[in-house]
């Protein structure tokens, strides 16, 4: 079912839906439950009967106990009552504040979490007090809306970008002093073009909405970015440590699969089963995410600060007593207080208030506990196992540009180790309808699978995956199988990633063109014609030697916007390796400031890998379109 065709519905609308979606999906793991459902209408203590709630939880899940967000459209459209419902809930929730104005086409209000808008700023002002170039904004004061103006000239947003994930931008590409709206409006589409290529979902927000500073478009945004950070660290392969939390009769391939989320959650339970506690069990039969209901009462939380506080065993690093007296106050917000005291000694306060933690907020809970991991991990990596360390491999350049792809263009569930995650083909159906390859759904066997037989109906979605590709994406498929989707096969997977992505580039192009074709000639030739009239030198292909200095796309950027370019910052001739990265790096970023949404890493262009060297340069054709 193609969501923004089955039902005349707005982008607005949609927006709005989305949001609605997000809210009630408390668990995060892209499905709505009847659990969920008879919780956020219990939380909003509306006035309808009981019999017209079940009612209502009824219509909605009478195809499947689970809700998509596409069904969730469809069934939230077809009754003007069940839509005014979700809305009231929605806005009766604790700690969710209405946004000043309405909606225009739909009469309905944005809101946003004043907690989260408080934790953020908190966060930010640790995070960038010693930045010099922040004290025009910083710090802000978290009672204010202090944070939705500070994000309004991009320099904030772009910090924390490369806070997230290092190296993103070049700092030199970032407008600092005597801002206008024209170098305002650079920043905030670097900022923007940048999340995006690190996985942020990005596609409904514009440089408007961040320089207008609307609060649900900005804390969300915010969230996106900041979580990418604090996950940066909880998988294997940046982590040899986190082994210790493998259990008795689990492979490692088992353990390589949990999301960061599901090995946070293992994380706490080794602790307190180190401390001799009970186990945390935030999981239902088929849903692995944190929902943070059974750390409410603080007393987990006690435990687990307590294992991981440094006991002074370890050279140079001085211990840190936890005071546990607090585990006997009566009162949960009071004991909730007391444990964050605790918390704070060690330097791991961040995100959470007391009431946080006794309403158990899924988003800033999480984050405390990301934080705390990253911090004091408490792990040590086993010796004399028989583990085949060779299977931990971080991900290939090429691997991570896909999945941050694949993730900025909000496929659900986000796709955390590439592989594993698209291995019952849904990701990638969802892509087929983003380069509009219709997907017939009624074909697609959709979680929760039969515990029997759940591979086999895996398979067959990777059999019809593949069906598609051949049919109707038309792609060179010769060799692939549903299986090596199934099962992972690195070059045959990739392989068909990148026709998608490929397919995805030109077919914006195309669209700017009025539906002319567009081949790799084509791209070229516009290119050159560029360059040309530009006086620049041209390129014979992707694969020009010349590529490697990043000289023909810093041209193209100038050809494009004439003047963006500051060639005094750049080395030209006779360079070494790590002068090209420095133009390589120069390069991608000011791609982005002119608004060209760029997924290619820096080394790309180093290592003139033709693929990627195309997408920059179709990237930047599109732009240059815009732009004539």
């Amino acid at each position: 079912m193609d969501s923004t065709t089955a039902t005349p519905i707005s982008q607005e609308e949609l927006e709005e839906l989305r949001e609605a979606f997000a809210k009630i999906d408390i668990d995060n793991n892209g499905f709505i439950s009847k659990h969920e459902l008879n919780e956020l209408f219990k939380a909003a203590n509306l006035p309808l009967p009981g019999y017209k709630i079940r009612e209502i939880i009824q219509e909605l899940t009478k195809t499947s106990d689970q809700l998509t967000f596409d069904e969730f459209i469809v069934h939230g459209l077809k009754s003007t009552e069940v839509a005014k419902t979700f809305r009231k809930a929605i806005n009766k929730k604790e700690g969710i504040c209405n946004v000043a104005g309405t909606s225009e086409q739909t009469g309905t209000q944005h809101s946003y979490s004043e907690e989260e808008k408080v934790a953020f700023v908190n966060w930010i002002n640790k995070a960038l007090e010693k930045d010099a170039d922040c004290k025009h904004v910083l710090p802000m004061n978290a009672d204010s809306n202090d944070l939705f103006t500070a994000m309004g000239d991009g320099i904030v947003l772009c910090k924390m970008i490369n806070l997230s994930v290092p190296d993103t931008i070049d700092e030199r590409t970032i407008n600092k002093k005597k801002l206008t709206p024209f170098t305002i409006q650079e920043n905030l589409n670097l900022a923007l073009n940048s999340a995006s290529a690190i996985g942020c979902h990005v596609v409904n927000i514009g440089a408007e909405d961040l320089k207008e500073g609307r609060q649900h478009l900005v804390l969300g945004l915010l969230w996106q970015v900041i979580k990418i950070g604090l996950f940066a660290d909880i998988e294997l392969s940046r982590n040899e440590a986190l082994i210790a939390l493998l259990r008795d009769g689990e492979s490692l391939e088992d353990l390589m699969k949990l999301s960061p989320e599901e090995l946070l959650l293992r994380w706490a339970n080794y602790h307190l089963e180190e401390a001799g506690c009970p186990k945390i069990n935030n999981f239902s039969s088929d849903i692995k995410v944190i929902t943070f209901s059974q750390f409410s009462d603080s007393k987990a939380y006690y435990n687990i600060l307590n294992q991981v506080a440094p006991k002074g065993d370890e050279e140079g690093i001085p211990p840190i007593a936890i005071d546990m007296s607090g585990l006997r106050e009566k009162d949960d917000l009071k004991r909730a207080e007391c444990m964050l005291d605790q918390a704070d000694r060690l330097g791991c306060r961040q995100f959470v208030m007391p009431t946080d933690v006794i309403r158990g907020n899924p988003k800033l809970n999480l984050a405390f506990v990301a934080n705390l991991f990253n911090k004091y991990p408490a792990l040590k990596k086993p010796e004399n196992q028989d583990i085949d360390w060779s299977l931990i491999e971080g991900e290939t350049r090429e691997e991570r540009t896909f999945r941050n792809w694949m993730n900025s263009l909000g496929v659900n569930p986000r796709v955390n180790h590439l592989y594993a995650d698209i291995d019952d083909a849904l990701v990638i159906f969802q892509l087929y309808e983003k380069i509009k390859v219709p997907v017939n759904w009624d074909r697609v066997n959709k979680p929760p699978y039969p515990k029997l037989s759940s591979n086999m109906k895996k398979l067959e979605n990777c059999n019809y995956a593949v069906e598609l590709g051949k049919n109707e994406a038309k792609f060179s498929l010769v060799g692939i199988a549903g299986q090596d989707l199934n099962e992972g096969k690195r070059t045959l997977t990739l392989a068909l990633l990148w026709q998608l992505m490929r397919r995805y580039t030109l077919n914006i192009l195309e669209d700017l063109g009025d539906g002319q074709k567009v081949t790799d000639d084509t791209i070229v030739s516009w290119v050159n014609d560029m360059l040309t009239q530009a006086g620049k030198p041209t390129i014979s292909s992707f694969k020009d030697g010349s590529i490697s200095s990043s000289m023909p796309v810093l041209d193209l950027i100038d050809a494009i916007q004439p003047g963006s370019i500051r060639y005094d910052l750049l080395k030209t001739e006779d360079l070494t390796e790590e002068e090209k990265l420095n133009n390589a790096k120069y390069a991608i970023s000011m791609a982005r400031k002119i608004g060209a949404r760029v997924y290619a890493l820096p080394e790309d262009l180093v290592e003139v890998k033709p693929k990627m060297v195309m997408t920059v340069f179709a990237c930047l054709m599109a732009r240059g379109m815009k732009r004539a």
